[in-house]
């Protein structure tokens, strides 16, 4: 008997409400030393805006572009202050390279495949409560099944007490945001946050074993030893990457399947195909409201339309990137069936996002539980009425009422 391959799922991203949240640069009407469009960022400076996929991958390749020149008071930014100077995402080669390289293998597909049958549990507990409100009526897939989910299956990874969650999450959510309406309390909130890792880090107070013992155990594996300062930025990229991003990416992903039910009953349907589906979402989906920090060209690098110059604050869009048409036919239209080049929503090359593999893993465990209990699962107000949280590297719903 032959077998019926059903139809692939297509829609215009843009029909769904909400998904694109206010953007951060402003054009400038005016071309780079080198020929190329600029854009105006939040911090006041000018940057050249790269949107081609083909110019995206080889700045976020090159080694020669700068992130730590970005990372001071008057550096180029999207920030409306300053990061440590020791945070993966500040650093430059070769210094991101060591501190990369004792990290990544925690962080790789293999380690968070081994972590699967960890989310599941956790999932199973959120469903059950989810159960448990469908009998009343009312449900909400982001606060009972989303919001507890990301942070259980990070604690536990890390070793993190969940008697602390209600003190630095909140913290963690604010760093995310970034707003710039009062700094002096964003300033306030994250040094809080950074000083609880430090602690964390000092004392290993109430610890339980997991991946922060599991470092601090392994200090002397790279040369220079990793310093005190080091490991609180790497803790602070894993607290915060692990929890508020992945909540964000898999928030917006549930909300998309939901706000357009063909997509969910096709998963419901051929769960073997959710990997791949994620993968799409992924790339048309923003984490917040930019794709990359801006970095510093430190040498002439020839791209489409002109020249990159040394001292160039640079811009390279993977959200313009991975809707390039040159690239990705009807990049608007979120295709099942799409088939093309790895997107770059995570970034690539040295700065490749830390905790991809983890990110996947989770929406791809989370979707399936999902859609295996709930198949006929359902929004259940007009998803024009879903109000969003919404801030540099955060864009999510704040809530996802569902019906059955």
């Amino acid at each position: 008997m032959t077998s019926v391959t059903p139809p692939a799922v297509r829609f215009d991203l843009r029909t769904v409400p909400g998904i694109r949240p206010p953007d951060m640069i402003e054009p400038l009407g005016q071309l780079s030393r080198g020929g190329l469009p600029q854009v105006r960022l939040p911090s006041g400076h000018a940057a050249v805006h790269l949107t081609r996929y083909a110019d995206v991958y080889q700045v976020l390749t090159d080694l020669g572009f700068a992130r730590a020149r970005t990372n001071t008071e008057d550096g180029a930014s999207f920030l409306p202050t300053t990061m440590p100077t020791e945070m993966l995402l500040n650093l430059d080669h070769p210094d991101h390279g060591r501190l990369k390289g004792f990290v990544a293998s925690a962080y790789s597909a293999a380690a968070m495949q081994r972590r699967a049958p960890s989310v599941r549990r956790a999932l199973d507990t959120v469903i059950a409560a989810l159960v448990e409100q469908r009998r009343s009526g009312t449900a909400d897939l982001m606060s009972t099944v989303l919001d507890p989910l990301t942070i259980e299956v990070n604690i536990d990874y890390l070793g993190i007490p969940a008697s602390d969650v209600a003190y630095f999450r909140g913290l963690s959510r604010q760093m995310q945001l970034a707003h710039d309406t009062d700094v002096p309390q964003l300033v306030a909130d994250f040094w809080t946050l950074y000083h609880y890792l430090e602690d964390l880090v000092a004392r290993r107070r109430e610890l339980a074993p997991g991946l922060i013992l599991d470092l601090l155990a392994q200090r002397d594996a790279v040369s220079p030893p990793v310093t005190d300062a080091e490991y609180t930025a790497i803790f602070l990229g894993s607290l915060v990457g692990g929890d508020q991003n992945v909540l964000s990416v898999i928030a917006k992903i549930a909300y998309v399947a939901l706000a357009r039910p063909e997509l969910w009953d096709h998963l419901a349907d051929q769960p073997d195909e959710i990997p791949a589906v994620v993968e799409e979402l992924l790339r048309l989906l923003p984490l917040g409201r930019i794709s990359t920090f801006p970095r510093i060209a430190t040498a002439e690098v020839v791209v489409s339309g002109g020249s990159l110059l040394p001292g160039d604050v640079v811009y390279a869009d993977a959200h313009s990137a991975n809707r390039d048409p040159e690239v990705y036919p009807d990049p608007w239209v979120v295709d099942t069936a799409r088939k093309g080049k790895r997107h770059l929503q995570f970034g690539y090359g040295m700065h490749h996002c830390m905790g991809a593999a983890l990110a996947r893993m989770e929406i791809v465990q989370t979707l399936r539980g999902l859609v295996a209990e709930f198949p006929g699962l359902r929004l259940s107000v007009d998803p024009a009425e879903i109000t969003w949280d919404t801030g540099v590297l955060v864009h999510r719903p704040l809530s996802l009422p569902v019906a059955w």
